[in-house]
């Protein structure tokens, strides 16, 4: 399967040097770039590519702006963000990962595991490194404008998908999750399903953002 990509940031060398190597390794095809999130959206309305590599300061129409124009699209719902920081610290991060983003990598990530991330996100997994998540989030989840869950949906949250839910904030995957609970991978995946649905998260990142804002997730205790 061929990964297909569309590069959004500001800096035209920064786009170059992911272009070489995207279009010098099997399985990735590069469909367009975009210098602003304007153009980012644009490009990904056009082409529907799987993946919008996505740095989150960029002049006009930024990266978090941008991910939110394109999650909230239901034309695009097969298209996953993944969001470019120069801080593991950020809050614009924190609110792509809240607006749909599926993960986000440091810019000075090496270039294999830009390529290891483009393939985790592609397969549907978010792409969240438990120790730095949380300490991301533990930053601005405590905000009381941070806040915008409905509560009634934490309600209808079971034990057992609370129990889930708090594997996934940690990191783990549906196959970690059911050798850890002593169930199958499709019984893991159903319930996270069901907790997804139930909390109105887009996909697997957003849904670890919900679980802490929640409160039925601990940043500091997880």
């Amino acid at each position: 399967m061929t990964i297909r990509v569309v590069l959004a940031d500001d800096q035209v060398l920064v786009r170059a040097g992911f272009r070489v190597l995207l279009e010098t390794e099997d399985g990735f095809e590069v469909l367009a770039e975009a210098g602003d999130g304007e153009q980012a959206v644009a490009a990904a309305v056009e082409h529907r590519p799987d993946i919008v590599v996505m740095d989150v300061r960029m002049p006009g129409v930024d990266g978090l702006e941008a991910t939110r124009r394109i999650t909230a699209n239901p034309e695009l719902a097969g298209v996953k963000v993944l969001v470019l920081t120069t801080f593991d610290v950020d809050e614009y991060v924190y609110e792509a990962l809240r607006a749909g983003a599926s993960g986000f990598l440091l810019k000075d990530t090496d270039p294999v595991e830009l390529l290891r991330a483009l393939k985790v996100v592609a397969a549907g997994e978010a792409l969240l490194a438990p120790t730095v998540t949380r300490r991301l989030i533990a930053e601005f989840v405590d905000r009381p404008e941070n806040r915008r869950i409905d509560v009634s949906a934490v309600r209808e949250i079971t034990d057992r998908e609370r129990e889930v839910l708090g594997l996934v904030a940690g990191g783990m995957s549906n196959d970690e999750i059911a050798a850890h609970l002593v169930i199958s991978t499709a019984t893991a995946r159903t319930h996270v399903s069901r907790i997804m649905t139930k909390i109105g998260a887009r996909d697997r990142a957003q849904l670890v953002v919900l679980a802490y804002e929640s409160g039925l997730v601990s940043p500091r205790r997880s």
